[in-house]
């Protein structure tokens, strides 16, 4: 693995061999929790690019260690909740035009209407967590931009453990299983070592598209 420097930003190149090698583990890894899919370069250098532009034009928000940005509803991290006075109004255009793509290609069953953008620097992660239930639907779809990291998985029942390396442009798709029986989380420190070998984590930033489910006391 050769590490390079572009416009300030690090990025990891890997030589055709490496990567097939890695892909393939990767995907291996994946194939071992029911529900999870896997698609490495969903978008392109430049789309990443243009995404992680537009996102920095916004307003980030640091009620949490991590800054975050909310689109079409906030959610209330403390009550796990959503509910309609937390309507943002439509998604933006890049998140839209994001949102009906998941849908057209059959990613999802419904066309997400809730973005939540993570921004994570190096030393920072999440906590293992499952989505909350009753606010969001059967499909979660993460975008990774910037860095890589390793997430894991852990099945709530057994507490086995798989990491799953995500690539910068890749997608991850939690349906089923995935979505409802394995927690994932991300551990704060500042490099990850997946089979054998390190990377030291840069800038990351994550877009989780997510359907709400609004309880029927409220329609």
């Amino acid at each position: 693995m050769v590490k390079v420097s572009a416009t300030g930003r690090e990025k990891y190149m890997l030589s055709a061999d490496a990567k097939e090698l890695d892909l393939a583990t990767l995907l291996a890894d994946t194939a071992n929790i029911p529900g999870l899919t896997y698609i490495p370069e969903y978008i392109n250098p430049s789309q990443a690019e243009q995404l992680l532009l537009i996102i920095d034009q916004q307003i980030w928000s640091s009620q949490l260690k991590r800054s975050v940005q909310h689109y079409g509803y906030k959610y209330d991290y403390k009550k796990r909740l959503v509910d309609p006075s937390m309507n943002l109004g439509a998604l933006p255009n890049w998140a839209q035009d994001l949102a009906q793509r998941f849908y057209l290609e059959g990613l999802t069953e419904k066309i997400p209407d809730q973005v939540i953008v993570n921004e994570y620097q190096p030393g920072q992660g999440i906590a293992n967590h499952i989505d909350c239930v009753p606010c969001f639907g059967n499909t979660i779809i993460s975008l990774s931009l910037g860095g890589t990291c390793v997430m894991e998985f852990t099945r709530v029942k057994t507490k086995e453990k798989i990491p799953v390396l995500l690539l910068p442009r890749s997608i991850i798709i939690l349906q089923g299983a995935a979505r409802y029986e394995w927690q994932h989380g991300i551990a704060a420190r500042k490099t990850d070592k997946y089979y054998g070998r390190e990377f030291v984590r840069d800038r990351r930033v994550s877009l989780t598209f997510r359907k709400v489910l609004l309880s029927e006391k409220y329609k």
